[in-house]
């Protein structure tokens, strides 16, 4: 049983009839604030950013490098505030999936490679396994916002998008490494899971061990398309969380760190 009442009212979570697009951008935003001394800290950190002139391989390894430093050293934690400016998460030096997505946003911005999000809202039995002593007060729906790079070419046939999950490899090749799918349990989280196995959303693939892992299509509720950033997407359809409920979990949860909920 998961519990509806957390949601946001009077917001209408409808996929739009021809799948709505966007193109992306290398602007800073509320959240994206790329342009602030600590994303410009992070960014001397990582040596290079990805390069507004860099070639598709370059700009895939600078990308791969800022996740692993992202996931070093920014502490996963359940955090429910979805809009906390990218400067905010590393001041903090801890965030959820979805925050430190938004710091791998920025460092792309920041080296001239536009990023776009795609709008998912997930049923929220997927994070059943995470918190099994409090499935009640798991929201019936979670709003994610994945993204995406524009590293190649707008005349390539995928106008040169390459989503989050493909930036470690396509998502065949993910498959079949070993360790299995993403469980949500323990530690581990999305934005972790991605550089070892296949995140797949449209039902594309599956794990050799276990198909129905690495294939979370059936947990995707609607599809919302792509907008220009997640600034946009959560003006128009919210965060997962009421503002009362994030005011009253945010103190808590975002500070427990990822997989101690379970126990």
């Amino acid at each position: 049983m998961t519990s509806s009442i957390l949601r946001p009212r009077n917001r209408l979570r409808t996929a739009t009839p021809d799948g709505r697009t966007a193109d992306g951008s290398t602007e800073p935003t509320r959240i994206l604030d790329w342009r602030h001394p600590r994303v410009g800290e992070l960014l001397g950190s990582l040596g290079a950013a990805p390069g507004r002139d860099a070639s598709v391989g370059r700009r895939l390894e600078a990308l791969r490098r800022a996740h692993r430093r992202i996931a070093a050293t920014v502490r996963p934690v359940y955090s429910v505030q979805d809009e906390r400016p990218v400067s905010e998460v590393l001041r903090r030096g801890r965030g959820s999936c979805s925050q430190r997505l938004a710091v791998l946003e920025s460092v792309a911005r920041a080296g001239g490679v536009a990023t776009r999000v795609r709008g998912l809202v997930v049923d929220g039995t997927l994070w059943y396994p995470r918190f099994p002593r409090m499935r009640r007060l798991v929201p019936d729906e979670v709003l994610l916002a994945w993204p995406e790079f524009r590293l190649g070419s707008a005349d390539d046939a995928d106008g040169g998008w390459v989503t989050v999950s493909e930036l470690f490899g396509g998502l065949e090749e993910l498959s079949g490494r070993p360790g299995g799918g993403f469980t949500n349990a323990g530690p581990e989280t999305l934005f972790e899971a991605l550089s070892r196995t296949a995140i797949d959303w449209d039902g594309r693939t599956g794990c050799a061990a276990d198909a129905s892992s690495c294939d979370l299509s059936g947990h995707v509720v609607t599809d919302l398309g792509r907008f220009d950033s997640r600034d946009a997407l959560f003006a128009l359809h919210g965060q997962t969380l009421c503002r009362t409920a994030r005011l009253v979990a945010e103190p808590v949860m975002g500070r427990r760190s990822a997989g101690s909920s379970a126990r």
